[in-house]
């Protein structure tokens, strides 16, 4: 009996038909495009129910079936979805994730904002940096605080007090 390696796995998961691939952690399903009579692409990671790209998919010779799939096709579908994905996490990153530079009686500060998006009680740390990197303060805010070069001078001229 032989034993099943990593690579005999990975090649059982290879599916290259011409509205179906499957391969590199990826699924290119080519599908009827609902809001008119063409075509569309959509593009699922290993592991996920929601595709991360959906797109227009071009038609075939004849006009009215898709053109297949193919590995140049794919290589570039994979890739722009891999793009997506990674502009999406920078967008989610950015939006959890503040930051502003004020000049304080201390010198140059750096408050940051930080994000928990806990599923029953969000919340969000508000901190204060000297120029070194230092932390200086802390203090839990709601998810809701608005953090701006105003809020924030305001905050570190009142002490670092938990804002109301």
């Amino acid at each position: 009996m032989k034993a099943t390696t990593q690579h005999d796995v990975e090649e059982d998961r290879k599916i290259h038909e011409p509205r179906l691939w499957c391969d590199d952690g990826w699924t290119a399903r080519v599908i009827k495009n609902e809001d008119d009579d063409g075509w569309a692409v959509e593009m699922i990671q290993d592991g996920q129910s929601e595709p991360a790209l959906v797109g227009p998919w071009t038609m075939g010779r004849d006009k009215k079936n898709p053109k297949p799939l193919d590995p140049p096709a794919f290589f570039t579908l994979v890739k722009t979805a891999n793009e997506v994905l990674r502009r999406h996490e920078q967008q989610l990153h950015a939006s959890l994730h503040k930051s502003v530079k004020i000049d304080a009686a201390g010198g140059r500060l750096t408050v940051k904002l930080d994000i928990v998006p806990d599923e029953y009680e969000p919340y969000a740390v508000l901190s204060a940096y000297d120029e070194l990197g230092e932390q200086l303060a802390q203090v839990q805010v709601p998810p809701t605080y608005k953090l701006n070069v105003q809020s924030a001078s305001e905050w570190a001229a009142g002490g670092f007090c938990k804002p109301r």
